[in-house]
């Protein structure tokens, strides 16, 4: 399939198609991001599509493309986005949908799928398992099987994105794109390139999941062994034989970040530009605001943001570990005296040195302390990195021997 020469008008047909159920999502200008960058930079938001991703692009194209087979009933394996997104496009079109998640898949995507009426079925603890089940379940009792990228029809739905890109930002110049398996940048790159040959897309993997770099070295799909990521919703082991073909043939550049210039563009994105997303969402924002990709020299670079399905959880901890390392969080440590009163004192000194006060805890063990000391370490919220430094100061000022914990060098 890697002679798949895109027919941008069979694009177009199949994205009017599916009006019903997927909603063109919007680009927003980033001033604050270009002004850090250097560069005109906007935002796709398909975050805000239906089902909180770009998948139900793909899994409503594959509907449309072979109805008949649909009807009997779709089955997948998923541990979140595209097992979301399949549930939806199939109860948009009354058809019985069963998802395979992983036993051990949060209980809130469990939860989303099963709400958009699928049956869900726990197997194994990987996705590449719950495919495998997928597919059996398929052949025993004559489903379509949906493959969450490596489909031709699916790559030709998730091209509604690239397609949009070219209508909102006519000056666009670069794109930057979450990969993971490589659906969502086969079928981006395909629209582009059939019409504006001349734009670049460039991919992005989190470096604890990254094998296209050597897929491509290689010459062929290559897996990592253990996948480690926040970046959950790309966290794929290989790509898919298709897509490598597509990437391989349509890539102009690749780059991998880390968790936490993920995490660090999860909490930019929410302070700066009031959108969320999950970690595979904010990888493209990674890749810019680190370095790891420049913007285009001339035109607009589109950073596609593909989905805002995050746990609670995971957001706030990004925010903690964001605030932490930008100073805004100080964590220290200090000794007192171990008599009453002491301990008021201490904390006494934090409000009026401007801190806001969020955890303290008593250490007796694995310090040194004389026998009438008490260690106490201390999380505390500031306003600022400079206020945050001018608390340590007062600190150590009123006499406490304060000790910072956990803050990289250079920060």
């Amino acid at each position: 399939m890697s002679g798949w020469d895109p027919d941008p008008a069979e694009l177009r047909r199949i994205r009017e198609g599916l009006r019903d159920v997927v909603k063109e999502t919007p680009v927003f200008s980033f001033g604050a991001l270009s002004r850090r960058c250097g560069g005109e930079v906007s935002l796709k938001a398909e975050s805000l599509q239906r089902t909180g991703s770009f998948k139900l692009r793909g899994t409503s194209a594959k509907l449309r493309a072979d109805p008949d087979a649909a009807a009997r009933g779709v089955v997948t394996g998923s541990a979140g986005n595209h097992g979301q997104a399949l549930a939806y496009a199939a109860r948009a079109r009354g058809i019985p949908c069963t998802i395979f998640m992983p036993v051990e898949a949060a209980v809130s995507k469990v939860e989303a799928v099963a709400a958009f009426g699928a049956e869900v079925r726990g197997e194994g603890t990987t996705v590449d398992e719950c495919i495998a089940a997928a597919r059996r379940l398929a052949e025993e009792q004559g489903l379509l099987f949906v493959h969450p990228f490596d489909d031709l029809d699916v790559v030709k739905g998730q091209a509604g994105v690239g397609l949009e890109i070219l209508a909102q930002v006519p000056e666009v110049a670069r794109v930057v794109v979450p990969v993971g398996g490589g659906g969502l940048i086969s079928g981006v790159a395909g629209a582009i390139k059939a019409e504006r040959p001349e734009v670049e897309i460039v991919g992005v993997q989190a470096a604890g999941c990254a094998s296209l770099r050597t897929s491509l070295a290689e010459g062929h799909p290559e897996a990592v062994a253990v996948p480690s990521t926040i970046a959950d919703g790309i966290a794929v082991k290989r790509p898919g034989e298709l897509t490598f073909a597509l990437m391989e043939r349509w890539l102009d550049d690749l780059a991998e970040v880390d968790d936490d210039a993920i995490a660090e563009a999860m909490v930019f994105l929410v302070e700066r530009a009031k959108l969320v997303t999950e970690g595979a969402g904010a990888v493209a924002v990674a890749a810019l605001t680190t370095g790891a990709v420049a913007p285009a020299r001339a035109g607009t670079t589109v950073a596609i943001l593909s989905g805002g399905n995050v746990d609670a959880n995971v957001l706030a901890a990004a925010i903690n570990r964001a605030q932490t390392g930008a100073g805004r969080r100080v964590r220290f440590f200090t000794r007192i005296s171990d008599r009453p009163g002491v301990l008021a004192g201490l904390l006494g000194q934090v409000a009026a040195a401007g801190g806001n006060l969020l955890d303290v805890t008593h250490v007796r063990d694995g310090v040194s302390l004389h026998v009438d000391e008490t260690g106490v370490e201390l999380l505390v919220e500031c306003r600022s990195v400079e206020a945050g430094r001018r608390l340590l100061e007062e600190m150590r000022a009123a006499g406490y021997p304060v000790e910072e914990l956990n803050r990289e060098e250079g920060r």
